[in-house]
C-alpha cells in the first residue's frame, strides 16, 4: 500500500510538472515582456536569453543580438552580476515582479540557505551568464521547474556558439 501511495504521488507530480512545461500562450508572453521592461535595464528585444538545465542546476545566458553594441552588453553584464548577488541573499524579487509569486520552483528556491545553491556570475563576449548549482535534490528540482517556467515565459531559442559551451548536462 505504501508503494502505491508513492507511485500515485509521483504520477501526480509528473502530471503537474508536465502541464507546466507547455509553452506559455501569447497573452502570457506579452504580459511577461511588459513586466520585464520595468525591471530589466537592457533592451529585451535586442537580447537573447536561454535557460539550460544541468544535472546540478542550470545555466542562464543573456547575449546581445546586434554585434558590437557595447552599451547593451555592459547593461546585461551589470544586471546579471547584480541578480546573482541578489539571489545569493535569497532575494528573488526581480523574478517575482516579472513572472509572479506563484512561479514554479520559486517558493522552494526562497527556502534555500545562503550556501545551499551557488550562483556563479561570468561575463561572456556578448553578454553574461549565471551558473546555478546545488547538491541538494529538492533545489535541483526547484531550479529545473524555475528554468522550465522561464523558458516558457521568455522563449528559449538557442544562442549560436553556446550549445557546445555546456555540452554535457553534468556541467
Amino acid at each position: 500500500m505504501k508503494h502505491y501511495s508513492l507511485l500515485l504521488a509521483g504520477l501526480l507530480l509528473f502530471s503537474t510538472t508536465a502541464s507546466i512545461l507547455k509553452a506559455a500562450g501569447p497573452e502570457r508572453v506579452d504580459e511577461v515582456s511588459q513586466r520585464s521592461q520595468s525591471v530589466l535595464p537592457f533592451a529585451l528585444d535586442q537580447t537573447q536569453q536561454t535557460f539550460s538545465k544541468t544535472v546540478h542546476g542550470g545555466v542562464q545566458h543573456i547575449v546581445v543580438k546586434p554585434t558590437g553594441d557595447s552599451r547593451q552588453i555592459k547593461l546585461v553584464q551589470a544586471y546579471l552580476l547584480k541578480l546573482a548577488n541578489k539571489f545569493r541573499k535569497g532575494d528573488f524579487s526581480d523574478t517575482e515582479q516579472i513572472h509572479g509569486a506563484d512561479m514554479p520552483g520559486l517558493a522552494q528556491l526562497k527556502t534555500a540557505k545562503s550556501d545551499d545553491i551557488r550562483f556563479e556570475y561570468k561575463a561572456i563576449e556578448k553578454g553574461a551568464q549565471i551558473h546555478y548549482s546545488t547538491e541538494y535534490p529538492q533545489f535541483v528540482q526547484a531550479l529545473h521547474e524555475w528554468f522550465d517556467a522561464q523558458a516558457s515565459d521568455h522563449g528559449n531559442s538557442e544562442i549560436p556558439g553556446h550549445s557546445q559551451h555546456h555540452a554535457t548536462p553534468a556541467q
